[in-house]
């Protein structure tokens, strides 16, 4: 399977490609977006290294990647579900992770728990996945209460890595497993 556009109530959620790297500039160089994620807006050149690097890691795995989110036509923002990468997230067969970022007017909508919620479907549904989880910094609350709301529950805190404010509290994971998303818990 390879990636296909989702869609919510509210959002159409397409694949990420070459034609969306002007609405990631948007996205990236808006340092309150970028405040829980590295600390400070992305410049174009760094913006371009992370989509090329979107686009590899919708490549690894069939039907995992990021997508972007239009509501009436007008770009919210994106939305990932990838395979673990890092020194915190081994690479398990079977499971993935979930991440959003939106414009800071979309902010406090439901968009980033809608959008989260039509992926853990996609991925348990679709996917067979069998695990689904998040991080982020331990400070960021609304980031947090965005994966709650998404059905996602508190799994660990462990030390960051990262040198941005904040990162000295730590980071979070939350998690849901498919057994618990099939039962509505």
């Amino acid at each position: 399977m390879t990636q296909r556009t989702l869609t919510t109530a509210r959002i159409v959620l397409v694949p990420l490609d070459d034609e969306h790297f002007e609405l990631e500039v948007e996205l990236d160089s808006d340092p309150e977006v970028m405040r829980h994620l590295g600390g400070a807006a992305r410049s174009r050149a760094q913006t371009q290294e992370a989509h090329e690097r979107r686009l590899r890691a919708a490549q690894k795995v069939p039907g995992l990647g990021f997508w972007v989110g239009f509501v009436d036509g007008e770009f919210i923002g994106w939305w990932i579900l990838q395979p673990p990468h890092g020194p915190d997230q081994p690479e398990v067969e079977g499971e993935a992770e979930l991440g959003y970022r939106l414009l800071r007017k979309h902010w406090r909508l439901g968009y980033a728990s809608e959008g989260s919620r039509e992926l853990i479907r996609h991925g348990f549904e679709e996917l067979r996945l069998t695990r689904i989880f998040a991080q982020t910094l331990a400070v960021n609350t609304a980031s947090r209460a965005t994966m709650s709301s998404a059905g996602l529950t508190f799994a660990r805190a462990f030390a960051s890595s990262e040198s941005i404010p904040g990162a000295e509290h730590g980071e979070v994971e939350y998690e849901i497993t498919r057994d618990a998303y099939e039962t509505g818990l």
